[in-house]
Formats: structure tokens, C-alpha cells, sequence
């Protein structure tokens, strides 16, 4: 009997050590996707900051578009629903992204000063919250992998570790490349 103890406890301490590991994993990359969302809720609290700014700049020029806006944004619920919160800031962007438009039919409303440096802000918090999606769907990608390979998927669903959802966004200053002639033929 004394000769398989080792292997009896090698049996028993290296799954084990594998589960407890694995189930470290989980929280970590849990914590890492709740850290990550945070960013990004920082990020367009930020944006929100900005709106009635750019809103009061345009509002001369395009009564239609700033009011679409002030109504998109009067909408927008403090939820933490991550997947709610998501639609309402892409309504957001589209109505941002309209507003941005109008700069385009007016060389006065471009050439201002105010415009300029609030569009200059609303760029970086663009790029920042570009940047913090990208890193956000890794770790959402690291967790999803986790839960679906084997034999991790096997901790997953003991402790009911499920996929998560990727944070897409369309944000107000990418742009879709325009049409050319060529793309018509």
C-alpha cells in the first residue's frame, strides 16, 4: 500500500492545484473585464461632458441636429447594464455623428475656434475610448476562450462562468470611406 501513496497523492494534489489555478484564472480575467469596463465608462461620461458643449456651438447653425441630440442624449439611462448601455451610446454616436456633419455644409461653424477645440476634445475622448474597447475585447476574448476550452470549460460551468458579450461601438468620429465614383461602377 505504501508504494502507490505517491502516485495516490499526485493523483489528488495536481488536479487540485489545476482547479484552484484555473478557477484563479476566471476571476482574474472577470475582474480584468469589470476594471476595463470602468475605463470605458469614464470615458464617455467624458463624452457626455462634452455634448452640451458641442451641442450650444452647433445649435445656430442646425436647430434639426441639436435637438435629435439633446433628446438622444435626455434619454440616455443610468444603467449599468452593460448591453443597454451600449444601444443608448450608439445612439449617441449617431446623433454626435450627424452633428459633426453639419460642420461640413457650414466654413463659418469649421472655422471657429470654440468648434475646433471642442471637435479637438471630442477626438482624444474618441481615441480614449477606441483604445480602452480594444483592450476591454481582449480580456473578454481571454475569458470567452477560457470558458470554452477544455478542460477549463469543465471549472466554468461547475461555477457557472458563462461567455461575455464584446463591447462594440460605433463611435461618432469613425467614419465610414466615402464613395467614389469608381465604387459605382
Amino acid at each position: 500500500m505504501s508504494d502507490f501513496m505517491p502516485f495516490i497523492i499526485f493523483a489528488i494534489i495536481v488536479p487540485l492545484f489545476w482547479a484552484v489555478s484555473t478557477y484563479n484564472r476566471f476571476i482574474k480575467y472577470t475582474n480584468m473585464i469589470e476594471e476595463g469596463w470602468s475605463i470605458i465608462d469614464v470615458a464617455l461620461k467624458r463624452r457626455a461632458n462634452l455634448i452640451p458643449k458641442l451641442v450650444s456651438a452647433v445649435s445656430g447653425y442646425s436647430q434639426h441636429e441639436t435637438d435629435t441630440l439633446k433628446n438622444v442624449t435626455a434619454q440616455r439611462l443610468a444603467t449599468d447594464d452593460r448591453s443597454e448601455r451600449t444601444k443608448e451610446e450608439s445612439e449617441v454616436s449617431r446623433g454626435l455623428g450627424n452633428l459633426l456633419a453639419v460642420a461640413e455644409n457650414y466654413p463659418e461653424l469649421k472655422a471657429s475656434q470654440n468648434f475646433l477645440e471642442l471637435q479637438k476634445a471630442l477626438n482624444q475622448v474618441e481615441a480614449e475610448v477606441a483604445s480602452s474597447r480594444n483592450t476591454f475585447n481582449q480580456r473578454i476574448r481571454q475569458l470567452n476562450t477560457l470558458v470554452q476550452q477544455f478542460p477549463s470549460n469543465i471549472i466554468a460551468s461547475i461555477f457557472n462562468f458563462k461567455r461575455d458579450e464584446y463591447f462594440q461601438l460605433e463611435l461618432a468620429t469613425e467614419r465610414e470611406v466615402p464613395e467614389t465614383p469608381w465604387d459605382r461602377k
